[in-house]
């Protein structure tokens, strides 16, 4: 259900939708600004462009309201205090239907939050409503569009979270990605995407597609807001960004085995962002993949195939005509494909994971596509995770940063790629080349 919120407009100087969630959350704490005002004016945008966008799956302003009113009578419980969240619709909502963009669950109402939500509320932010996905978080293109210009996809399968976000409906949104779920429509929308590290936020509470793969993020407008969400959902302290960076940042640009499925501005953007990172200082230097690697690419197909078969299997034989043609065939695939192959390219994967590892220590953090090209002009694919899956597969920390604009005027994103569990490291970075870019 989605029902357009009809709010009272409340007085402020200034569109406060269009805040960093983390200046938002700096004037709430100073008692300048009120969650409620927040959310009121998120819901105003919501209500002038959801009819266009379609970014969710379900939102009730009644109860985003009560939320924040409640949290405007409390102290402070954390650094996104009174900051309204998108969540994605695989992720579970007690007091929110969570439909995973099936008929099968039309209406399910889960009777508990999933881990991160609860951190979240925990935390003292405002749950704003559902975000739309795709079914199941696959291929099957969703209803959203790209707010940039509606007749492009917004990627997939965080397709509703990156909309929401890019659009100012909200500051913050959790996404998913199994292969390149987060990166890629926070590339095509113009917003900052995180992966972080496999498994560093609690996924207790997420439908499973691939349970070697999946991985929760956020769907942000700056590093920093990022970066505090992780702090919320992690523990882990966010960097102190109001120190400037030190020391030379060690960088490898990545062109990957499938750089040609890139097009002209993409490698240009990577290439420019380069030259700029060596005029700041860096020390840059081409990375080649360990040995092997280019099997992944193709790998993880097999992984996620297997997976999401079994992960899907009451589905499959309770409901097999409400699964869409798209994913049908995906999943027998995956039922066909012999326990001895995807044995066999999880042992691949390891051995990458240790290479990659090895080679690591001597970069900050790897330079490469977000995406092949800005969003596609056709709302029946989400685009190609040809330059995702890879990392996603590796288990590494990922960030998009926003770097110009292709032949229609989108974005266009570039994807820095950290060590594994040093995620705190790589938003330092993030942060570093997003002052340069602005």
């Amino acid at each position: 259900m989605v029902k357009l919120p009809r709010t009272k407009s409340i007085s402020t100087p200034y569109s406060v939708n269009k805040l960093t969630a983390a200046e938002a959350a700096r004037r709430i704490a100073r008692g300048q600004l009120t969650s409620e005002a927040l959310v009121a004016a998120c819901l105003e945008r919501i209500a002038a462009r959801e009819r266009d966008v379609q970014a969710w799956a379900y939102l009730d302003a009644d109860l985003a309201l009560k939320q924040a009113r409640r949290l405007d009578c409390e102290k402070p419980r954390g650094p996104l205090h009174g900051i309204p969240f998108g969540i994605k619709d695989m992720i579970d909502t007690a007091d929110m239907p969570t439909e995973y963009n099936s008929p099968i669950y039309c209406g399910h109402q889960p009777k508990w939050d999933a881990a991160c939500v609860a951190q979240l509320r925990q935390a003292g932010c405002v749950i704003l409503g559902k975000t739309v996905t795709t079914e199941f978080a696959n291929k099957h293109p969703p209803r959203t569009c790209n707010p940039h210009q509606l007749v492009h996809t917004p990627g997939g399968s965080s397709s509703g979270s990156a909309a929401a976000v890019a659009d100012h409906m909200v500051p913050l949104a959790l996404g998913t990605q199994t292969g390149g779920s987060i990166i890629r429509p926070a590339a095509y929308c113009g917003t900052v995407g995180y992966k972080p590290s496999f498994n560093t936020i609690n996924r207790a509470g997420l439908k499973f597609m691939s349970e070697s793969l999946d991985t929760i993020g956020i769907i942000a407008r700056t590093v920093e807001d990022a970066a505090l969400s992780l702090q919320v959902l992690s523990g882990r302290i966010a960097p102190d960004f109001t120190k400037p960076h030190t020391g030379i940042a060690r960088v490898g640009v990545c062109r990957t085995p499938r750089w040609q499925d890139g097009d002209g501005p993409t490698h240009a953007a990577i290439e420019r962002v380069a030259s700029l990172l060596a005029t700041a200082g860096a020390r840059i230097s081409d990375f080649e993949l360990p040995a092997g690697s280019e099997r992944l690419f193709d790998e993880h197909a097999k992984i996620a195939c297997y997976e999401s078969a079994r992960a899907l299997a009451w589905e499959y034989l309770n409901h097999p005509d409400q699964i869409s043609t798209s994913l049908r065939p995906q999943i027998e695939e995956g039922w066909q494909l012999p326990r001895q192959a995807y044995d066999a390219a999880r042992a691949l994967t390891r051995d990458c994971r240790r290479n990659l590892a090895d080679q690591m220590r001597a970069y900050d953090f790897l330079l490469t596509p977000s995406a092949p090209g800005e969003a596609p002009d056709n709302l029946n694919t989400t685009g190609s995770s040809v330059f995702n899956r890879v990392w996603t597969l590796l288990g590494v920390p990922c960030v998009t940063l926003a770097c110009g604009a292709g032949p229609h005027g989108l974005p266009l994103g570039v994807q820095l790629i950290g060590r594994f569990d040093a995620d705190d490291e790589l938003l330092a970075w993030a942060h570093w080349i997003e002052q340069k870019l602005m």
